[in-house]
C-alpha cells in the first residue's frame, strides 16, 4: 500500500460529497440525498436525480434532461435528447 493515490491514475483525485435529508420530489418520502455535484443530488430510496433551489428556502425539484457535468460548478448544461 506503499504507492497507493500516487500513480498516474490516483494523484489529481479529489472527492468532495455532501448528505442531506429532504423531501424527494419522485417517490414523496423523507429520504437521504447524496450529492452528485454542488447542486445536484441523488435519492437513495428511489434514485432519482434532483437539483437544489435555494431561494429563500431550499427546496429540491426533479433534474430535466441528460445531466452533462463539468469540473466548475457553473457549467453543468442540461440537454434534453438533443444534441
Amino acid at each position: 500500500m506503499d504507492g497507493f493515490g500516487k500513480g498516474k491514475f490516483g494523484a489529481g483525485l479529489e472527492i468532495s460529497t455532501q448528505v442531506v435529508n429532504g423531501k424527494c420530489p419522485f417517490c414523496t418520502t423523507n429520504s437521504i440525498f447524496v450529492s452528485l455535484h454542488p447542486t445536484l443530488f441523488r435519492c437513495i430510496t428511489c434514485g432519482g436525480d434532483i437539483e437544489q433551489k435555494v431561494n429563500g428556502k431550499i427546496s429540491y425539484i426533479p433534474a430535466g434532461g441528460k445531466i452533462i457535468l463539468g469540473k466548475d460548478p457553473n457549467t453543468r448544461s442540461s440537454h434534453n435528447g438533443k444534441t
